[in-house]
């Protein structure tokens, strides 16, 4: 009996997970769309088909950061559901446990959290490396650029001390999408500031293109193209201006020991790669925390309280979660801690409670 019942509730969980799923992107894509043809309507590069495409190539992204919400959401309209129907009254009245009924949740919920990290997150990292290239045509096609891109590298080679930062990394750090480059005089000022549509990495040379140079005191010029030497590699630029969620889960762990071995900072792709090996454990916290909201028997309609309790822990420990990921990703924190312990203390706070719940 308790495996029949075990998948009917796994059942009912992951039928409530797909129309849930089902919502969201429907309605993250309408709005991301409208968002997207009202920011590029202007370039001469937009067409209707080309928003859509980059709103497909983003949805994987917005869905990775929205899946804990989505699971708080479904575990509560789905505990809600059985109690209306008086399902869990007759569970418990069978002498079936909390934990008993709550496991098909939480299995769900591991699996959903597994999927988001092994499927999900690949294609929204490369969905996010094919976004940016295609912004990248627009805007170059329009002859824009963006000053005050981040992040910045710094190359030191021969007399020259430059200050590089890019919007965009694109051919696996060969070509860098509207950089800046500060010049910085021997005496530490800034001698000369060149902003470019583009920056090609040659041997031994950026190759600039289109560029708007400023020097302190003096009109700006501007230049077709423009050379500045270097002794960096496409990899080292690569690693170092990578941003980790470009980089899919598979591929984060090679990338963390190759910027280790440049001796480039890797608290970032190390919080990403904690970030993803935790979220089926935020996944069960959060269904932890629909339970102990949702269990209360309500035959006519739950207490609005209890519900507007329930999503403000789950936004309260998301905001935690992604507060604590920052000091992780700025070495305030080790990446490890920053990642596990929001988690793993929101789960014993849920286990805790619901141990009240079935003692009482």
């Amino acid at each position: 009996m308790i495996r029949t019942l075990g998948l009917y509730f796994f059942r009912r969980y992951i039928t409530m997970m797909a129309w849930f799923l089902v919502g969201v992107v429907c309605i993250t894509f309408l709005i991301d769309f409208t968002e997207t043809s009202s920011r590029y309507a202007d370039l001469p590069g937009y067409t209707v088909t080309g928003v859509l495409y980059l709103t497909a190539l983003r949805l994987p992204l917005i869905l990775q950061q929205t899946i804990p919400f989505i699971g708080l959401f479904v575990g509560m309209a789905t505990l809600i559901g059985l109690n209306r129907k008086s399902e869990l009254v007759v569970a418990r009245a069978a002498g079936i446990s909390v934990w008993q009924f709550m496991a098909p949740f939480l299995i769900g919920a591991i699996l959903v959290g597994l999927a988001t990290t092994l499927v999900i997150n690949p294609l929204a990292a490369w969905g996010k490396r094919q976004g940016t290239e295609v912004e990248a045509s627009w805007r170059e096609t329009a002859g824009r650029t963006k000053p005050a891109p981040i992040p910045w590298l710094r190359q030191t080679s021969g007399k020259t001390d430059v200050a590089i930062g890019a919007r965009s990394v694109l051919e696996d750090g060969a070509l860098l999408v509207e950089p800046v480059l500060l010049h910085f005089d021997p005496d530490g000022r800034i001698a000369l500031r060149q902003d470019a549509r583009s920056a090609k990495l040659e041997d031994g040379y950026w190759n600039l293109t289109d560029v708007l140079e400023t020097r302190p005191g003096e009109i700006q010029t501007r230049l077709p193209e423009a050379k500045v030497p270097t002794n960096l590699n496409a990899e080292f630029v690569q690693q170092r201006l990578v941003q980790p969620e470009s980089v899919a889960f598979y591929d984060l762990f090679n990338k963390i020991e190759v910027a280790r071995s440049f001796g480039v900072s890797t608290y970032a792709l190390e919080t990403q790669f904690h970030s993803l090996l935790s979220l089926p454990f935020l996944m069960v916290a959060m269904t932890l925390i629909a339970a102990t909201v949702s269990l209360k028997f309500s035959r006519i309609n739950q207490s609005r309280s209890v519900i507007l309790g329930g999503i403000l822990s789950g936004f309260v420990l998301y905001v935690v979660t992604v507060l604590v990921r920052a000091f992780g990703s700025s070495g305030v924190m080790p990446p490890y801690i920053a990642a596990w312990v929001p988690v793993v203390v929101a789960m014993a706070l849920g286990a805790t409670i619901l141990l009240h719940k079935e003692d009482g």
